[in-house]
């Protein structure tokens, strides 16, 4: 299998670093540009101190691939879909690790949904500082298709990861389980940005609290459109973030730590103007979705 993939941050790199060890370069594609694709073939970027030498190339130079992995952040998506053009081919499949809900249909509007496959990583805990990467826990990457079927190229996806490493799982409903992470993405996320809160701090009451006020909205929505969100998953989601390695962070804690700026649209940002339409009050997120634009001002 020839894969590509674009996003050399924490997960990709993390998730990178097992399928260059199986396909080697001759089948793994990086694609970077600019003065980011000189930074990577001058310094490399390493995984919990080893140097990894991908295989870098410009867009313009990218080869089709049979299967391409998009780990960046939602902020560069519209920017990497015209990246990968010359990596998308007849039978080529799509797989987004974006947090979120939305990415698989941007990838779609402009691929098409038969090239689109739904996804993202839970678990994963890192630090990413520049190109040094510390990872304590890997992740696993959940993923399957529009009308959750078994399909023969999933199949063959989920051998490739086995066969190299990468925790997968083809969950019975790729839809609920995404929402699932995005209720972690917009609680979790957001709170440990705002209060600096390591992943220790969600042991704390009073954070796991915040974390049920935050949530419990972002429950509401789910189930108006008609996904089954539970309490039970806020639970799941508190004691899963309280069990990570102590002094890791969120990707939105470390992006406001170094003043980028952040997904905050897509997580709190996403559950209000969906209240809005549906004619829910989401108070809490609101209140979030602009403490982070006060943070994100100061940069």
């Amino acid at each position: 299998m020839k894969v590509t993939m674009i996003g050399m941050g924490a997960v990709g790199t993390v998730v990178g670093k097992r399928l260059n060890e199986y396909l080697g370069k001759e089948n793994l594609e990086c694609i970077a540009e600019g003065k980011r694709l000189e930074r990577y073939l001058s310094k490399g970027i390493s995984v919990n101190g080893e140097r990894i030498d991908f295989n870098y190339v410009a867009p313009e130079n990218a080869k089709v691939a049979d299967l391409i992995i998009i780990a960046t952040k939602n902020l560069q998506l519209q920017e990497v879909l015209v990246q990968i053009e010359k990596s998308v081919g007849p039978n080529t499949v799509i797989l987004s690790l974006l947090n979120g809900i939305q990415s698989e249909s941007e990838i779609a509007e402009k691929y098409g949904e038969e090239k689109t496959l739904y996804g993202y990583i839970v678990n994963l805990s890192s630090t990413n500082e520049g190109s040094v990467i510390t990872c304590g826990h890997e992740g696993t990457i959940y993923f399957g298709e529009n009308d959750n079927s078994k399909s023969e190229r999933v199949l063959e996806i989920k051998k490739l990861f086995d066969e190299a490493g990468v925790n997968s799982i083809i969950p019975d409903d790729i839809h609920l389980m995404q929402w699932k992470k995005f209720l972690l993405n917009v609680s979790c996320n957001t709170i440990s940005a705002l209060c600096r809160q390591t992943y220790k701090g969600f042991r704390n009451e009073v954070t796991q609290n915040l974390v049920r006020q935050c949530a419990r909205e972002v429950v509401k929505i789910a189930n108006a459109k008609g996904i089954a969100l539970t309490e039970e998953m806020i639970e799941d989601n508190i004691r899963m973030t309280a069990a990570l390695n102590d002094d890791g962070k969120t990707s939105m804690f470390q992006d406001v730590e170094a003043k980028r700026k952040t997904e905050n649209n897509f997580f709190c940002g996403t559950i209000v103007r969906l209240g809005k339409e549906l004619g829910i009050e989401t108070p809490v997120c609101a209140l979030l979705q602009q403490l982070i634009e006060c943070v994100e001002g100061s940069f």
